[in-house]
């Protein structure tokens, strides 16, 4: 009796423990967002301040509207929101195609792939710039919108595929003889049972490739000739281009560009909630 009494109450002491250490960490990686909304509300052709201001005095919310004015920002968001419409889900699918096929070969191929994967991370970013950007121009695509979601048809990162692979991976194998064996083939398995048990890593993998498509600046900035086709990234350079000064404008147009990142990430909030019923689910 006495033992179960004082268990639990050191698994109330651990968690109470655990969720203080989760809030700080948290509060931490909010405090750069916190400053640069606090930033953006900063009168324009005033000194910048010593310390962090935290409440500015006077509050300029017409740092707001002027970002409109010097810039076409809602066009930026509109192609942004382009591209991300079509690269995500394409990512989703692609990625989701390699991962699921890696988990269903035999294991011996299953390690080289997986090797071949974690030496494509390891190439740096910079020695595909040049071929890409050749490669494009020759197919047509330069100052094309379409141009900055032709990777997702590879499924953006083999990052993602691994991610992926690792999740069908954890299905027993038993479910999907026992699929077989009832006549359903290989993309029944993967759109009918693979996918609904990996629901919070398609969420999250989502996410993470809304994130660098929103947020991508090398490859519009190589493919992207005119103002029509920019993205926020470009926007945010062209704000900063207009007055290198002017720092809480270009504050404001970075928060602007980070809110649909956050409200994105909040919606997926449940989803990764989730991730202890999926593992129940799973048998784990």
């Amino acid at each position: 009796m006495l033992s179960s009494v004082a268990g639990r109450r050191r698994r109330q002491t651990l968690d109470v423990a655990h969720r203080l250490i989760a809030t700080a960490l948290a509060l931490l990686f909010l405090l750069p967002l916190l400053w640069a909304a606090s930033a953006s509300l900063r009168a324009t052709g005033v000194p910048a301040p010593r310390e962090i201001e935290w409440i500015p005095s006077p509050i300029a919310w017409e740092n707001y509207r002027t970002v409109f004015r010097l810039i076409e920002l809602h066009r930026f968001v509109l192609n942004s929101l382009f591209v991300a419409a079509l690269a995500v889900p394409l990512t989703i699918v692609v990625a989701s195609w390699a991962g699921f096929v890696i988990s269903q070969i035999s294991r011996r191929w299953r390690l080289r792939l997986t090797a071949l994967s974690v030496l494509c991370l390891m190439v740096p970013l910079t020695a595909i710039w040049l071929p890409r950007f050749i490669l494009f121009k020759e197919a047509g695509l330069i100052n094309q919108r379409i141009a900055l979601v032709v990777p997702s048809l590879m499924g953006t990162s083999p990052l993602y595929v691994l991610l992926f692979t690792w999740m069908f991976l954890r299905v027993p194998r038993e479910v999907y003889e026992a699929a077989r064996l009832d006549g359903a083939g290989p993309y029944r398995i993967w759109a009918q049972i693979a996918l609904p048990l990996g629901r919070p890593m398609i969420v999250a993998i989502a996410v993470l490739a809304f994130v660098h498509y929103w947020n991508s600046f090398v490859e519009p900035l190589l493919l992207i000739r005119t103002t029509d086709n920019m993205t926020v990234s470009l926007g945010l350079r062209v704000l900063h281009s207009l007055d290198r000064t002017s720092w809480p404008l270009l504050m404001t147009g970075s928060v602007l560009v980070m809110a649909p990142v956050v409200i994105v990430f909040f919606l997926a909030q449940r989803a990764f909630m989730q991730d202890a019923h999926g593992r129940s689910v799973l048998g784990e």
